[in-house]
Parts: C-alpha cells; sequence; structure tokens
C-alpha cells in the first residue's frame, strides 16, 4: 500500500470515528425539557405583576424607575386604576420572559438584579436591592414563576397562623398580634386614618380602608407591604369580605350612603350598590349568602343578596346603627344579628328570618366607686360573638366588657379593659375576645370563659376596629 493511500484511509478512520463520538441527536421530548418549563401567564398576573407595583418602604416602587429603561420600559397604570388591564399586562408579560431562564432562577437577571450581592445578587442595580435573600417572599415568588408555577399547582403555601389585624385611626400603622403569644408580630406602615380591615381566606392578602386618601389599599400579607390603593366612589369605612376572598365590600360614608364591590383580581370597583344613609359598618353573615350594610345617618341595616348584589329588606330603628356581630344556627345560617345604637349603652338583637327585633339589653351601671371612664358621645361600641356560645359587648362608658351566654342572653360577668374600649374581635376557639382600647392606645386580652383579663397590648393611636385571620 503506498503512501498516499495510507493517508486517505486515515483520514477515513479519523472521520468514522469522530461520527461515532458524537452523541445521539436528542428526542423531541429530551429537547423540550432542557427549555425549561412553561412560564405561566395567569400566574404572571396573578401573582407577579403586583410586585412591580408594590410599595416598599424605604424603596421607589419598579414602575417609577422601569418607566424609560430600554428593553424594559413598563407601560404606565391606566388613570385612577390600581393595575394594569389585559392587554398591558400580556405586553409586560413578553417583556418579562425575555429577563429569565425558564427553570433557572439564580441565573435569571430579574431575580439577580435586585437580589443584594452578598446573598447571590448581581453587583448593582440602578434601582436599589429589594431583596436582601432568596427566602424573601416576593423573591421566592419569582423563583416560582420562574419554576413552572400555575395557579392550579402553586408552590407550597407558608404554614397560617391566627392573628388579630388592629387598625389605628389616628396613626399611620396597623399592627398584627400573634394570638398564641399576645404579641405584636407586625406593622403595616403608610396607610394615614385607617378604618377597617379584611383579609384574603388564604392568607395572601390584607384590605384595609384608608381614610386619608380614599382608597381600598391591598397589602401583600408576606411582606406587610402596599402592593396598590384602589380608589372607592367616596369616603370608605369599615369593609368586609367574601368567602372565596374575590370580593372586598366597602362602607361608603358619604352623605349618599353606599357599598362598593371590589374585584380582588381586577382590583378595581366592579359597583355600588346605593344604601339610605352614609353607610359606618359592612359584613358578610358567617354563612356567605348576605352581605349586611348598617347606617348611622339612615338608622337602618340593610341585607344584600351577595350573588346578586340587590338588596332584599331592611330594618329600621330609632337611631344609628352601629357595630354588629351574627348568631349561627346549628346548619350554619344567621340566626340572629346583634347590633348598638348611638345612644343606647347596651344592645339590639334582631331575628334574621322575621326581621323583627327580638331583644333590647341594656349593660349594666356603673360599679359604686368606679369612676366613669368615658363621657359623651358614643357609650358603647364594640361587640363580638365568641365561639357561637358568648355575646361580648364594650362600654366605652365604664372602660368595661360584659359577657352573655348564648341563646339566653343571660350576663356571666364583667371584665374591666383598658380606657376607653372601642372594639371587639374573638379568637377562634372562642375562648379570647381582643378589645381595642382607643383611650389607652393598647388591646386589651380577655379570657371570655374565665372572665379576666389576661394581658394588655401597645398599639398605635386611637385603636378601633380589629378582627381575626389566619395570616404566615
Amino acid at each position: 500500500m503506498n503512501r498516499a493511500r495510507l493517508i486517505v484511509l486515515g483520514l477515513l478512520l479519523s472521520a468514522s470515528s469522530a461520527a461515532m463520538a458524537q452523541p445521539a441527536a436528542a428526542p423531541p421530548a429530551a429537547t423540550a425539557a432542557a427549555a425549561g418549563p412553561t412560564l405561566d401567564y395567569e400566574f404572571f398576573k396573578a401573582r407577579v405583576l403586583p410586585i412591580l407595583i408594590t410599595k416598599r418602604p424605604g424603596h421607589a416602587r419598579c414602575i417609577e424607575c422601569h418607566d424609560d429603561v430600554p428593553r424594559f420600559t413598563l407601560p404606565p397604570v391606566p388613570k385612577d386604576a390600581a393595575i394594569w388591564g389585559d392587554a398591558d399586562a400580556r405586553t409586560i408579560f413578553d417583556i418579562i420572559k425575555t429577563k429569565v431562564i425558564p427553570g433557572q432562577p439564580d441565573r435569571s437577571r430579574l431575580l439577580r438584579h435586585p437580589l443584594a450581592e452578598a446573598a447571590g445578587g448581581d453587583p448593582s442595580h440602578d434601582g436599589g436591592k429589594h431583596w436582601m435573600s432568596k427566602s424573601d417572599p416576593e423573591w421566592q415568588t419569582l423563583a416560582a414563576w420562574v419554576n413552572g408555577a400555575t395557579l392550579t399547582n402553586p408552590p407550597p403555601a407558608s404554614p397560617l397562623h391566627e392573628r388579630v389585624i388592629q387598625t389605628n385611626s389616628a396613626g399611620d400603622d396597623v399592627h398584627i398580634i400573634d394570638t398564641q403569644t399576645n404579641k405584636v408580630v407586625g406593622r403595616i406602615v403608610g396607610i394615614d386614618a385607617n378604618h377597617g380591615a379584611a383579609a384574603a381566606p388564604d392568607g395572601s392578602r390584607i384590605y384595609v380602608s384608608n381614610e386619608a386618601d380614599s382608597t381600598l389599599d391591598v397589602v401583600d400579607a408576606h411582606t406587610l407591604y402596599i402592593i396598590t390603593k384602589i380608589r372607592t366612589s367616596g369616603h370608605p369605612n369599615n369593609i368586609g369580605i367574601s368567602p372565596d376572598g374575590r370580593y372586598v365590600y366597602v362602607s361608603i360614608h358619604s352623605k349618599a350612603g353606599a357599598v362598593d364591590v371590589v374585584d380582588a383580581q381586577t382590583m378595581t370597583v366592579i359597583k355600588t350598590i346605593p344604601i339610605k344613609g352614609a353607610v359606618h359598618n359592612t359584613y358578610v353573615t358567617p354563612d356567605g349568602k348576605y352581605i349586611v350594610a348598617a347606617s348611622v345617618a339612615g338608622d337602618e341595616f340593610t341585607v344584600i343578596d351577595r350573588t346578586t348584589l340587590e338588596p332584599l329588606w331592611t330594618a329600621n330603628f330609632d337611631d344609628g346603627v352601629r357595630p354588629m356581630a351574627f348568631e349561627t344556627n346549628p346548619d350554619g345560617s344567621t340566626k340572629r344579628a346583634f347590633f348598638q345604637l348611638t345612644k343606647f349603652h347596651g344592645f339590639v338583637a334582631v331575628d334574621f328570618a322575621t326581621h323583627k327585633e327580638v331583644a333590647r339589653v341594656a349593660l349594666p351601671k356603673i360599679r359604686d366607686g368606679k369612676k366613669e371612664d368615658f363621657v359623651g358621645g358614643i357609650s358603647s361600641h364594640g361587640l363580638a360573638i365568641s365561639g357561637n356560645k358568648r355575646l361580648v359587648v364594650d362600654s366605652r362608658l365604664n372602660g368595661a366588657v360584659y359577657v352573655y351566654s348564648l341563646p339566653d342572653l343571660k350576663l356571666l360577668g364583667e371584665v374591666d379593659v383598658g380606657k376607653q374600649a372601642e372594639w371587639a374581635a374573638a379568637s377562634s376557639d372562642g375562648k379570647t375576645v381582643y378589645i381595642a382600647n382607643a383611650g389607652s392606645n393598647d388591646v386589651s386580652v380577655v379570657d371570655v370563659v374565665n372572665l379576666k383579663e389576661v394581658a394588655r397590648i401597645p398599639v398605635g393611636q386611637v385603636p378601633k376596629r380589629n378582627i381575626t385571620a389566619m395570616l404566615p
């Protein structure tokens, strides 16, 4: 074999060996897997989009800086809207998809850039460092989306714990109290003259009515940051929420009273229901079937069908209707509505089936030797039903709460609390009620079984409305 033929044979063998060394082409399924998970639009719209408009204390919002950033310009939120509509949301989705690598949050610029460098983020970000660690709930939400989370297959939820949400009517903050330790474990800041509160049943959001701005403020329950403010049709007061968390019902305390119905997904007011007289308190009955709007100026409360959003019946009285609480039948339906009247030191009961007043109970007179705690104005304001076994009623006049048995309304006893007892929220186990003391800026923790105050918790300025809720 001559030299030329040996060279040709060697080249052929080398080419064959190289071909054998190359891996086989990946089948279509393997190629798709290598490309990473699909980025879900609905999860993006519901969970990721609000992060871009969230106000973090000490930080500018993302939309403030990204109004004119090459290849990452966010459209402005429409005037008087709380968040973008679907067309803008899809545009933003297409932009942000280019800033992530599906399945690889640690390599995605969207997650690295605002993350502290010590936690694995980029050295700098002109918009600042929003997350100090990867355990931040917002970072975790973005990572879940990049890893393919959907609304039907969301990331594992954080454990929920019972909390008291305590608003402070003359302050700019809302306190979160742990019912196990009776300690303040969180604080929402930046809501002046906050009035009522409600919480999503899944623990994802807290809603607070903002009297200073005439808005319903939406708060992320994990971070306690304000996501956005939804403009209401008038001056907002107390609020209620549907059992599934889809709708929030806002009392409108304007001369022509109303209830605003807010869609929590689109963050818009979808209907305003006219009510006679300014509405001070709005509730959803325990069975979730009815909205109840109480008016001080109209001397009445109106029951609204929660499905049709149409008024069903109205109960009229000789004075303004104040806080309310609802007793249930064994099947969960509403049995009686209890409430207070402006000038009556006591409470009234109405049978929910017949719409008739069935009881009017005056609170005991002040004990001998005890000084009146509050003079003038409303003498009894705040009540709660505890475990469907006890009715707890505040007395601003006496600085005390009175505990009655249900259903017979027998007085079991009284407990001294802080100055100017203003509101009441019951724990889920029926053993404890939290009393907001507007005159002493604290919350009394009352054991309603043993009839004693077991703790006093300092909070903000002039605390009033409070609720219990399940939160992270």
